[in-house]
């Protein structure tokens, strides 16, 4: 009877010592996105003003500063 007191208690006092042990989480790495592949244009410019850009949203395509996006292609 002792003896499985002194068990349980044992038991309890290792429980109790590890029960606050944290597990420090990996360092933060930033990944950067890879550099766009650069694609020709399939067609020409639609006009004067307009520039062959890269876009994250709308992928590659003809840029104007006044009238925005032409036909981005993923």
């Amino acid at each position: 009877m002792m003896k499985k007191a002194l068990f349980l208690v044992l038991v309890g006092v290792v429980l109790a010592a590890t029960s606050g042990c944290v597990i420090a989480p990996r360092p933060y790495r930033a990944v950067e996105a890879p550099a766009p592949v650069y694609v020709e244009p399939s067609y020409p410019s639609p006009g004067v003003g307009w520039l062959w850009e890269f876009h994250s949203t709308f992928g590659w395509g003809w840029h104007h500063p006044r009238f925005g996006w032409h036909r981005g292609w993923h």
